[in-house]
């Protein structure tokens, strides 16, 4: 057996039955226990297993991990910011956990949804109430999202009443930072909306991100959580942005 499929084998293992031994995976592959270390070890070093004690489980995706993290806030900081939407309205919403909890909150809407997120996608997809529109471009799976100028080329003939946007991070002046492969279609999505929210939970301040998405003139709301920091929440309302408070 080729080493690249005993490799495929051995992540569906873990995906399907969990943590397991070294002598069970060498069972069901048909190997010895040493090349199933080996195996093992060079999936660790690629971050697509962890090693555990006597064997190895599947690691935890970026994506799931992210979505983990201060549930509670981001889904009070989705729940506010469904308020915002009306039935017949036409939303852009952005790619993250934050984006992806606020689109459990529209099933039920009678809404036009615009979205490079996969995650949102897989969310709205049988809600029959909601027209869905996915936007095109390069697969980010580390982010369930869609990146690259095919992405930025469709936002750009699409207009939404909303943008929801998430974020790396607000730094203190109010400018919000991202990562350097989100930032272009970030921009795009601000120029394809007449209203700009942030969602932005009490962890993103300061948050994350190398570089700037927009300053705090580019936002209209910030939804965010109990907890965040208030001088920068006083610099974004400074800036003109409305900033809501939640949880």
């Amino acid at each position: 057996m080729l080493p690249q499929r005993r490799h495929e084998l051995i992540l569906r293992a873990l995906r399907a039955d969990g943590p397991s031994p070294v002598g069970v995976l060498a069972e069901r592959l048909g190997v010895s226990p040493a090349t199933v270390r080996r195996d093992l070890g060079r999936l660790d070093r690629e971050g697509r297993l962890t090693r555990v004690y006597g064997g190895a489980m599947a690691a935890v995706e970026p994506f799931a991990r992210e979505a983990g993290e201060r549930a509670g806030e981001k889904d009070a900081v989705a729940r506010r910011a469904a308020d915002l939407v009306a039935d017949g309205d036409t939303v852009l919403l952005d790619i993250g956990t934050t984006a992806h909890r606020l689109a459990r909150h529209l099933r039920d809407r009678a809404l036009t949804v615009i979205t490079s997120s996969l995650a949102v996608y897989e969310e709205l997809k049988d809600a029959d109430d909601v027209q869905l529109v996915l936007l095109g471009g390069m697969v980010r799976r580390s982010c369930h999202s869609m990146v690259g100028f095919l992405t930025e080329d469709a936002l750009r003939q699409v207009r939404a009443g909303t943008v929801f946007l998430g974020a790396g991070g607000v730094r203190c002046d109010g400018h919000v930072t991202d990562s350097v492969a989100e930032v272009p279609v970030k921009r795009a999505m601000l120029a394809a909306g007449d209203r700009v929210v942030l969602l932005a939970d009490a962890g993103k301040f300061p948050g994350t991100g190398l570089a700037k998405v927009c300053g705090p003139d580019a936002l209209d709301v910030v939804v965010t959580s109990a907890g965040a920091d208030e001088p920068t929440c006083a610099a974004l309302a400074e800036a003109g942005a409305e900033v809501l408070r939640c949880g």
